[in-house]
């Protein structure tokens, strides 16, 4: 059953928003709720702390790999036949993670989850954009999709303490099983089949370089504690995260159509909000991995009550998002980025101070900072990377800005770890809490980082950076 998107009714319109909005949904619970079954998984498979990193990693990194290679593949193949294919197999992934017996072959699923996900954000908003045609209604259609990130982020460490303290860990991927069988279901009666007019051209080289460039640098990050930061393996993972980068721009320059093209690079707007993105997801990603084993395994919490520990981080998400996006359109980037920059430093300060014995309500309140502080995230970000870009490049700059996100994410779970695992002096229930300090400096650098940018993406020399970029292409 398909129409063309231009004779589809309200209520059509509105059931192809639900669905897409279904893949956001699982996506959004299944990050944040593996977070929360982190101990869990790393007690019944006998993991180590990299190992735990690399469960996280594992599909961050193939993420960000993939996702602007998915979003080409649905332009040029078919939309809901892209998204269909990533349905399946995210569930897929989902099962083998579920049935997995060490941490190898978790790694291995969780990848596989990956290369589903990859499929579904960046082909979904293709098809919402498509579907809602009228400007206001696809605001109102995209405004919606956003909402979702911060309901399933609440949603999640309720969701997946739940699963992890009453049935186990495994349980948290089977949920996502009927959620895709669903939705597979869903989207072919009521998704009306879409392509791009006019299709980029594949940039494999690229695409490998990449790949070659994220996986690298997170290895060598992961694994440098383990191994040695001078030993050969690590050290030729940073050489060759130096020469992928080094070929990557080579070769961009020279395609007409590159996969990321270096002169969006020089509007700085669009390189803060590529900066914000990194750091901002690297602090979450973080916050996140070390929070979830601190409250577990230093605390002695059950999943359950640590998943409830961390909701004042999650609601002032949701809460805060919405009223982020509403500053951006009425007064600019520059103050909700200001408040991102100090919510998440006043966290990382708090947090500075932790103890195996800090009261919940001075934790509570560390979590509620960080959670105001990451909820005025997103809206700067995609405003400034899209801010005056040609409408044929916006695109383009959203799956480069959503590409920044999760290589924000990946490093978080390499960096902040890597650097409390560095520190840990005894076992996990004494000396994880103190451990953990020098990883919040890297959390207080990112929130400075942040404010830095919160004036320079708004000054006059960076306006006019981003109007000559997107002058000279919307002129190519």
């Amino acid at each position: 059953m398909s129409a063309a998107p231009d004779t589809l009714t309200r209520a059509r319109r509105l059931g192809v928003l639900a669905i897409c909005c279904m893949s956001l949904f699982i996506v959004g619970i299944d990050a944040t709720a593996v977070n929360l079954a982190i101990p869990s998984i790393g007690r019944d498979l006998d993991a180590s702390g990299s190992q735990l990193q690399w469960v996280m990693d594992a599909y961050t990194l193939v993420l960000a790999s993939l996702l602007m290679l998915a979003g080409s593949m649905g332009d040029r193949i078919g939309r809901r036949r892209v998204f269909q294919v990533g349905l399946v197999l995210f569930g897929i992934g989902s099962v083998c993670c579920s049935l997995a017996a060490d941490p190898a072959l978790l790694i291995g699923a969780r990848g596989l989850q990956a290369v589903g996900g990859s499929m579904l954000n960046p082909v979904a908003m293709s098809i919402i954009t498509n579907t809602f045609r009228e400007p206001r209604e696809r605001a109102q259609a995209i405004g919606m999709w956003g909402g979702v990130i911060g309901v399933s982020m609440a949603l999640g460490p309720v969701i997946g303490g739940a699963l992890v303290a009453g049935v186990g860990w495994r349980a948290i991927f089977w949920i996502n099983v009927p959620v895709v069988v669903a939705a597979v279901i869903l989207t072919q009666l009521y998704v009306p089949e879409s392509r791009a007019e006019r299709v980029r051209r594949l940039d494999a080289v690229a695409q490998a370089l990449v790949i070659v460039m994220l996986t690298a640098v997170t290895y060598a990050i992961i694994e440098g504690g383990t191994l040695g930061w001078g030993s050969l393996t690590v050290s030729s993972c940073f050489a060759a995260t130096l020469i992928a980068m080094i070929a990557l721009v080579g070769w961009e320059l020279r395609r007409k159509e590159p996969l990321l093209d270096p002169r969006f690079f020089r509007s700085i707007p669009f390189s803060g909000a590529v900066v914000a993105a990194v750091v901002g997801f690297c602090a979450m990603a973080g916050f996140l991995f070390l929070n979830t084993l601190y409250l577990q395994d230093v605390r002695g919490m059950s999943a359950l009550h640590a998943g409830l520990m961390t909701l004042p981080m999650a609601v002032s998400v949701a809460v805060f998002g919405p009223v982020s996006g509403r500053i951006v359109g009425d007064r600019g980037v520059r103050l909700p980025m200001c408040i991102a920059g100090i919510g998440i430093g006043l966290s990382a300060l708090l947090l500075l101070r932790i103890d195996n014995h800090t009261s919940l309500v001075y934790l509570g309140l560390a979590y509620l900072l960080f959670g105001v502080g990451f909820g005025m995230l997103n809206a700067p970000i995609t405003n400034s990377a899209m801010s005056g870009m040609p409408r044929e490049q916006a695109g383009v700059a959203a799956a480069i800005a959503s590409t920044s996100r999760q290589v924000g994410g990946s490093l978080g779970v390499a960096v902040l770890p890597a650097i409390a695992f560095g520190h840990l002096q005894g076992g996990m229930a004494t000396g994880f809490a103190s451990a953990t300090h020098p990883a919040w400096f890297v959390m207080l650098g990112c929130a400075g980082i942040l404010l830095v940018l919160a004036f320079v993406l708004t000054g006059g020399i960076a306006v006019r950076s981003g109007q000559r970029v997107a002058a000279e292409l919307g002129a190519s």
